[in-house]
């Protein structure tokens, strides 16, 4: 049982899910940084501090009799702080490897095709075949 359990933890996909689980905590800490630090002044900057509202919103609340009580308020303030931390991720890392990775594959050269269609079968023959191994016709030497 305890060999068992050991294979199970060296297995290969169970110590990559928890690498990934660590860089994805400290990603997430310098995306949160990067937001708090950066993209929240310029927001203020930019609307002229009042886009620091959203700070209030977090505490409106629905009371229904004062038995039902819905934090709307916060809802609405964590939801707008995803949707800021999203657009960060998007237009500052998935965007750029995105370009890095066309960048990177518009320098390889794509292979010359080792095959060639039948023109009467329309069977995928070799490049160098001089007869269709399908229908038996002639080709024309490549």
């Amino acid at each position: 049982m305890f060999q068992d359990f050991k294979k199970f933890i060296l297995r290969g996909n169970v110590v990559d899910l928890a690498v990934a689980v660590v860089v994805g905590a400290a990603f997430n800490a310098v995306i949160q940084g990067f937001v708090k630090d950066f993209v929240t002044p310029l927001i203020t900057g930019i609307t002229g501090g009042k886009g620091t509202a959203i700070k209030g919103v977090a505490t409106l609340k629905f009371n229904a009799n004062h038995v039902f009580v819905l934090n709307w308020g916060d809802f609405v303030s964590v939801l707008v702080s995803f949707l800021i931390i999203a657009a960060v991720v998007f237009f500052f890392v998935v965007q750029p490897i995105n370009k890095m990775t066309t960048i990177a594959n518009r320098k390889k050269t794509t292979a010359e095709p080792s095959t060639k269609k039948c023109p009467e079968c329309l069977s995928e023959v070799p490049k160098k075949a001089t007869r269709c191994a399908f229908c038996q016709i002639k080709l024309k030497a490549a």
